[in-house]
């Protein structure tokens, strides 16, 4: 029997990443570029990220920026329209934006709860949607959430706990409904990863020393942890998985 190594190339495709101005959402974008993928961020305000359009043009793949802000549908159906305008395809779909308020729950605003609805559930959602339109006509596509471990476990902030366990979910049922379609629908589900919005809170050494505690592997996880689970559940590798929950959270789920 032959054996061939598997196969995590993104040659050829098209994906389009949200909220890929920084943290995982730009190493998610340089990452597919990097695998060979053309590559279509979604951003809030397209003049400030010329430096990482650059950076994924010197990878010599394609690039489209395009406004989007999620919480806000006329934006979705416009950027998805120009994005096939511009590539006529869009292979794979990367749901990184997410909002955090963070509060007790107690101490939580009526206006905190409809931000973190409004963006991590129905922006996401309509985002899909949008996007899984195309990829149903064409019968195929990969779809992976950035999701969180407060979508499984106890760590405070109910409100933000609650959009990512519904995120989960809802990628299940997506699953199940589109695979007829050809069209896997998975999730990725960090712990802590150093980007420049945790910087502030894990300066703190009391959080930090509780934090990388409650992690069997001792670390806080960084960005490319966070990606490799993205290419590959985009990759024709993971052709099979649909479903799936990844959580890269260095144990803290079964601590």
């Amino acid at each position: 029997m032959t054996v061939k190594a598997p196969n995590f190339s993104l040659d050829g495709k098209v994906a389009l990443v949200t909220g890929a101005a920084r943290g995982i959402g730009r190493a998610c974008a340089l990452a597919c570029a990097a695998a060979g993928a053309d590559v279509i961020i979604g951003v809030r305000n397209v003049e400030a990220v010329g430096d990482l359009v650059a950076e994924l043009e010197s990878t010599g793949r394609r690039v489209l920026a395009v406004p989007m802000d999620i919480s806000d549908s006329r934006q979705i159906t416009q950027a998805v329209d120009t994005a096939l305008a511009t590539f006529e395809t869009i292979d794979i779909l990367v749901n990184n934006v997410g909002v955090a308020p963070g509060n007790l729950a107690e101490l939580v605003e009526e206006k905190d709860v409809d931000q973190i609805l409004n963006v991590n559930i129905k922006g996401t959602f309509l985002v899909t949607q949008a996007v899984a339109r195309h990829m149903i006509e064409k019968r195929g596509g990969r779809i992976v959430n950035i999701s969180s471990q407060a979508g499984v476990t106890l760590r405070g902030e109910a409100i933000y706990c609650m959009s990512k366990a519904a995120i989960n979910h809802l990628s299940r049922c997506l699953a199940a409904e589109w695979a007829q379609y050809g069209i896997t629908v998975n999730t990725v589900a960090p712990t802590f990863i150093w980007t420049d919005s945790t910087r502030p809170v894990l300066a703190d050494p009391d959080f930090y020393s509780r934090t990388v505690g409650h992690i069997p592997l001792g670390r806080i996880g960084d960005t490319d942890d966070v990606v490799g689970a993205v290419v590959y559940l985009a990759s024709p590798a993971a052709s099979l998985v649909t479903g799936a929950n990844l959580l890269v959270d260095g144990g803290w789920s079964i601590a």
